[in-house]
């Protein structure tokens, strides 16, 4: 068993918790993931290492309750424990020689997009992010994320805080005024994910994304994880659980994936709202 050590809850349906995991917390990197069972008879659920620390042996997550694992686990508290926690898994985020980076965030991709700016901070890389939320009342780590850039940009749709807008605009406007980045690094919605590497494609800087679908074992077995990549002209499967998370977002056939993230919707909105209607019975 794996205890809580902290939990904190960051908006209406984000929530960070701190995980009693030594072996997870001596060998976890910047990009990669755990699996975890929040109990025996639970599901298999990746989420990303949002931080780590050694030598209290704790690790990180940040999680968005929108699925019945996610329900089970926001209503842990500290002291409790979850059944599982594997890790870390994936291939860490190569960051070897990026001294000019744009880190673009959207929602809940802002807790994967953080442990990497903080790598690259520590490295003293000259970095620029830019984070995108719906509305103000889901925003979350701009203290963080301030701590760790040159520069930050805060997005709302809305216009509620920051700037209204999507990420893509300031972005945009960066590229054009001749801000040269080593790297652009985009995590987040998917549909975010396409556009930034679509508004920065004519400009050839080069992109990365990190990829989470439906993934269930993290070993490459299961194939749940598979993407399509466009590789000099040929288009190859890889698996985002061994071969990733991060991608070339070039090659990354985003309406592909987009698509097989859906298939499962109905089952996950059916699963989602018998899961709160057990809790809430034994809550009372």
């Amino acid at each position: 068993m794996y205890k809580i050590v902290k939990k904190k809850v960051l908006n209406p349906t984000v929530v960070q918790m701190e995980i009693e995991a030594p072996l997870v917390a001596r060998k976890a990197k910047a990009g990669q993931f755990i699996i975890l069972r929040v109990d025996e008879d639970g599901e298999r659920i990746p989420l990303t290492v949002a931080g780590f620390d050694r030598e209290a042996g704790t690790v990180t997550i940040i999680f968005q309750v929108v699925g019945a694992t996610t329900v089970k686990l926001s209503y842990k508290e500290e002291g409790d424990a979850v059944c599982d926690f594997v890790g870390p898994l994936g291939m860490p985020t190569r960051l070897e020689g990026l001294r000019r980076v744009c880190i673009v965030g959207g929602g809940v991709g802002c807790a994967i997009a953080l442990p990497i700016a903080h790598a690259l901070h520590e490295m003293g890389a000259e970095i620029t992010s830019i984070i995108g939320f719906r509305s103000r009342d889901l925003l979350i780590l701009e203290d963080e994320f301030r701590a760790v850039s040159d520069r930050l940009f805060v997005m709302t749709d809305d216009g509620s805080y920051g700037e209204k807008g999507n990420v893509t605009m300031p972005l945009k406007s960066l590229l054009e005024g001749g801000e040269q980045f080593d790297e652009i690094i985009t995590i987040g919605p998917l549909i975010m994910m396409k556009f930034v590497t679509l508004t920065a494609k004519p400009f050839g800087t080069p992109v990365t994304a990190s990829m989470n679908p439906i993934m269930i074992d993290g070993t490459g077995m299961c194939g749940g994880c598979r993407l399509t990549l466009n590789v000099d002209g040929k288009r190859v499967t890889k698996f985002a659980c061994v071969d990733g998370p991060d991608f070339n977002a070039y090659e990354i056939d985003f309406d592909e994936a987009m698509s097989r993230g859906r298939m499962y919707q109905d089952f996950e909105r059916h699963s989602y709202e018998r899961t709160c209607n057990l809790l809430k019975k034994e809550v009372r």
